[in-house]
């Protein structure tokens, strides 16, 4: 997957500033290279940046973008724009940004991109970027399950319209983002800039989770009422001292996905596999699990491994204690793996 063409995934719910962060990131020269996928080019409002029209659904913007309209399935756009590359019909891009609709579970459109027998080949999953509204971000997380999905999914949380907001107000939101979405990295949308787009999903902000552990050491939980659909959104995290058996957790990760994947919106952690000598980042939304990968070294001293959950109505201390079960079998019954045992592999 080295050579396949990175996407960053843009979402967040209706008004929260998708389109106006999207068209000053694409000003960045650092973006010049980059495909963006939007739903229609006047809801976008980037006619005064077009250079030329390539198509009906293609145009070339003077920064160097090239933006497409999906009028169809996002497979559709990504397997038209990956041919006119190909031959040369448009210029080289090596990303494609995704701007979804404010009402749009992010899942689909990440599911579609995994398990296309042909996207999966030339695209690769990088970050999912979420817009949340400093004005209306509480009450959209309180009364619309799907701005919830939307921040459970994010790698990064921008932070719209702080500038309309009192500071108390915006200090309320963030701390409800983090108690949702521990993993995420916060940026007000002032400061946002390209190399948030560019940025993988594999950059954790592990300084995150620890200071959500640390708040609540006793049983790692944090509870987020959702009012409209009367579930309960959690996040909470499970750490484990000793090393862990790789095929044990892909076997336990595996069941549970199976079973509970619609409600489980995030899992994201990193692993001390048994025979490996750096950490293993896992993460996955719902059912879609991401290839895991090595990191460089430890962030710290801290050689737990730790992951992360939010879901929906599910009991943490069951899925921990299903977790402990899988573990302690794998020290009686499984052999450790070897180094370099997950070359290839992914839980799913």
């Amino acid at each position: 997957m080295k050579d396949a063409t990175p996407i960053n995934l843009l979402t967040g719910f209706l008004g929260s500033g998708k389109t106006t962060l999207l068209q000053r990131l694409l000003t960045d020269p650092a973006m010049a290279s980059a495909a963006v996928l939007i739903n229609e080019f006047g809801e976008v409002g980037l006619d005064h940046h077009l250079l030329d029209r390539i198509d009906d659904n293609v145009v070339l913007m003077k920064s160097g973008c090239i933006c497409c309209t999906v009028r169809g399935e996002i497979a559709d756009a990504l397997l038209g724009l990956h041919s006119q590359r190909a031959r040369g019909e448009i210029p080289w891009f090596d990303r494609v940004v995704i701007e979804t609709t404010g009402l749009a579970d992010p899942f689909p459109a990440l599911s579609t991109i995994q398990s296309h027998p042909v996207l999966r080949s030339h695209f690769s999953i990088a970050n999912v970027v979420t817009t949340v509204d400093a004005v209306n971000g509480q009450k959209q997380l309180s009364d619309r399950l799907e701005a919830v999905r939307q921040v459970g999914a994010a790698d990064v949380v921008v932070i719209t319209k702080t500038d309309l907001a009192d500071e108390a107000r915006t200090a309320d939101l963030r701390a409800a983002l983090t108690r949702l979405n521990p993993t995420a990295r916060q940026i007000i949308a002032a400061d946002a800039a390209s190399n948030d787009f560019i940025a993988s999903s594999t950059t954790l902000r592990v300084e995150g989770w620890e200071s959500h552990l640390a708040h609540d050491h006793d049983h790692h939980h944090h509870h987020h009422h959702h009012d409209a659909a009367d579930a309960r959104i959690r996040s909470f995290a499970i750490t484990v001292d000793g090393p862990v058996d790789w095929t044990a957790f892909g076997v336990w990760l595996t069941m549970l996905l199976n079973r509970h994947g619609d409600r489980i919106f995030r899992v994201k952690g990193i692993l001390n596999v048994a025979g490996e000598d750096r950490p293993v980042a896992i993460h996955g939304v719902q059912r879609l699990v991401h290839a895991p990968a090595h990191m460089s070294g430890w962030p710290d001293a801290n050689r737990q491994s730790r992951i992360v959950f939010i879901v929906d109505d599910l009991d943490p201390a069951r899925i921990e204690a299903s977790f402990r079960v899988f573990n302690r079998l794998s020290e009686k019954v499984l052999p450790h793996r070897a180094s370099g045992c997950l070359e290839g592999a992914t839980p799913r």
